[in-house]
């Protein structure tokens, strides 16, 4: 092999890479490095649409922490790509393999290692579904809060590359919001620790910070300590349902302007009807808007009181204190993007304005299906002002795919415009990447680019991804 001299940034050199990366890889590894191309394909994309995808030189499905510094410092050593993985639940693009890369999937890394009672946190390694983290609290008496709508499927590790979100984030806040500590690898395979278990820390700059929400680009999770609370007790529901789009999301405004509810979830006609279909729950497939609404704490129903007021002028308001129906009719909400899934192509956008500008958001998305043609279904977080508009459409139709973009483009322009974000919560990945530097600025990302330099010299870390 030759080497290349890289400078004096890292003081290293850089081998050309093996013929065959993988043959050169497993004897190093305690898991297993999978290099059959048809075996690969389950690796290469995420749940997005139309995203490119390559194809790797290897898959590494790590078993420990060791089998994630040895794969780091072989890629390190021959500068070849690493395309961090969960369980690839994404949809933007962020965990599609790249040529010649290796595809590191952290999913057999599944053990929730301790849960502290007294300290409310749990110890989890990266592969840890979400939902199974929550079920195990639960039998503490625990609550882990971050609900992301793929909580059943998505990984800790995954959560914490997208600083994903849920119903629950705009009373709860978001998957950084219950980060106590972070166990990472770099790219050139060192080990760090960050963040601490006090409630309290301002010694030095906040490292775990800046690594939830980087998709990847900075260093591999290993592991986290996450913070747990007490359970919340008995939630009531509201249901409403309204005969207009506005009616709805103005009662948003007026529910939060009178409590905090758990979550506030809007689902727009297109997919009412959808859930409807699939679901068979006796929704109101004639409204224009449902609201789910969820109180709890120690005056749940005194809040869903006060809910019901504020949708005055809804068609139909459904109140209850049972959990059970309660969180019958909140499964419509977790039904709407596989209910819209059902009806065609899906591409589905991320966007986040102010709460007051949701009702020009939604005029806006409205507006956008009619001029493009395309059939778009909105659901979304109204409390903190989180959409999901979703465009349905042939992906094999080269005119509707072109029109679905077109309409994904416009939605993305119109809430730059009302001063929102291009994500929420599922990350820049590689479809959002276009639209990065209008929100953020050139000078800011230049500022992003030179903190990846510091924590990746090479730039092997999943190149051309977030920023």
């Amino acid at each position: 092999m030759t080497e290349t001299d890289t400078g004096t940034t890292t003081g290293t050199t850089t081998r050309s890479a093996p013929a065959n990366p993988a043959a050169a890889l497993a004897p190093r590894l305690t898991g297993s490095v999978v290099a059959d191309p048809d075996a690969m394909l389950a690796y290469r994309h995420d749940q997005s649409m139309l995203t490119a995808a390559g194809t790797p030189a290897a898959v590494v499905r790590a078993s420990s922490v060791d089998d994630v510094v040895a794969t780091l410092e072989f890629a390190y050593e021959h500068a070849i790509p690493v395309v961090p993985r969960g369980a690839g639940t994404g949809l933007a693009g962020g965990a599609n393999a790249l040529d010649g890369a290796i595809v590191l999937s952290l999913e057999r890394m599944n053990r929730i290692v301790s849960i502290d009672v007294a300290a409310r946190t749990a110890t989890v390694e990266p592969g840890v579904i979400n939902a199974d983290l929550a079920a195990a609290a639960a039998e503490h008496g625990l609550w882990y809060v971050p609900d992301p709508g793929s909580r059943a499927i998505s990984t800790i590790g995954g959560n914490l590359a997208t600083n994903a979100g849920g119903m629950c984030c705009a009373k709860y806040g978001v998957t950084l919001d219950h980060v106590a500590t972070i166990d990472a690898v770099l790219a050139d395979g060192r080990r760090i620790h960050v963040g601490s278990e006090t409630r309290k820390n301002v010694a030095g700059l906040n490292l775990a910070q800046l690594l939830v929400g980087s998709e990847g680009t900075l260093a591999v999770v290993v592991g986290a300590t996450m913070r747990l609370r007490s359970a919340p007790g008995t939630a009531s529901t509201v249901v409403a349902a309204f005969g207009t789009t506005a009616e709805a999301i103005d009662a948003v405004g007026t529910i939060v302007a009178r409590t905090t509810p758990r979550a506030v979830e809007f689902l727009d006609r297109t997919t009412v009807r959808a859930v409807e279909e699939m679901t068979r729950m006796g929704l109101d497939t004639e409204a224009a808007g449902l609201l789910l609404v969820q109180c709890d704490g120690r005056d749940a129903s005194g809040e869903a009181a006060d809910v019901v007021a504020a949708c005055a002028s809804a068609r139909e308001v459904y109140a209850t204190d049972d959990p059970e129906e309660g969180e019958q009719f909140m499964a419509a909400r977790y039904a709407a993007l596989p209910a819209l899934e059902r009806l065609g192509s899906t591409l589905l956008d991320d966007l986040a304005v102010p709460v007051p500008a949701l009702p020009a958001m939604l005029r806006e998305i409205e507006a956008i299906a009619l001029r493009t043609g395309v059939t778009i279904g909105c659901f979304g977080h109204a409390a903190d002002g989180n959409l999901h508009p979703t465009v349905v459409f042939d992906a094999a139709d080269d005119e509707q795919t072109a029109r679905a973009r077109a309409a994904f483009d416009a939605m993305v322009d119109a809430c730059l415009a009302l001063g929102g974000t291009i994500t929420g919560e599922h990350g820049v990945g590689v479809l959002k990447r276009p639209y990065l530097c209008r929100q953020v600025g050139e000078t800011e990302r230049e500022l992003m680019a030179g903190i990846k330099r510091v924590f990746d010299p090479r730039g092997i870390l999943n190149p051309g991804r977030g920023f």
